[in-house]
């Protein structure tokens, strides 16, 4: 018997962040850097950049849920970013980094918006995260595609993206991929 795969889609921050933690989750199946959210149809990174295609610089995850969880995505998700920062991840500023869970099904949407609301319990400032049926999303160019992987010594992948991976490995073990 086949698995049936799921798919959610992460904003929270740059997708570089993201891609660099998921690829190294158990369970993910395949994951994409994208955009979504926005009102231009098939934006280029600059557009996303510049803010005016109102995207957000997105991760779009199928996982196998006899692996992982949508709960444990969500852990992972909240451990590795600040979602009480709006339009924010330390440096990068812009709507386009924007804390947010894109979903594509109501019962998702519906389990997603209550851990986001039990979570609030666990924070002093208030979670900015939108919790959203995902639209208009569309890949990212290529050279963003497994960017951690593909540039772990640039600089950004060394001081941002490399801290992030280790802080799920050490919290997550058992979610580790092999």
């Amino acid at each position: 018997m086949t698995a049936l795969l799921e798919k959610i889609t992460l904003g929270g921050g740059c997708f570089w962040c993201l891609d660099g933690v998921f690829a190294k989750v158990e369970g993910i199946v395949q994951l994409e850097s994208g955009y979504c959210n926005g009102h231009v149809v098939a934006p280029t990174y600059e557009q996303v950049c510049s803010g005016s295609s109102g995207h957000a610089e997105v991760v779009r995850l199928t996982f196998d849920p006899q692996k992982i969880t949508l709960h444990e995505i969500l852990e992972i998700f909240f451990l590795i970013h600040d979602p009480t920062t709006l339009n924010r991840q330390g440096n990068d500023v812009g709507t386009q980094y924007r804390s947010g869970i894109y979903v594509e099904s109501t019962e998702q949407l519906a389990m997603v918006a209550d851990f986001v609301a039990k979570l609030q319990a666990q924070y002093p400032q208030k979670l900015v995260t939108e919790v959203m049926l995902l639209r208009n999303y569309s890949r990212a160019e290529s050279y963003h595609q497994n960017y951690f992987a593909n540039h772990p010594q640039q600089g950004y992948c060394s001081y941002v993206i490399a801290p992030k991976v280790e802080k799920f490995k050490k919290t997550f073990s058992r979610l580790v991929r092999p």
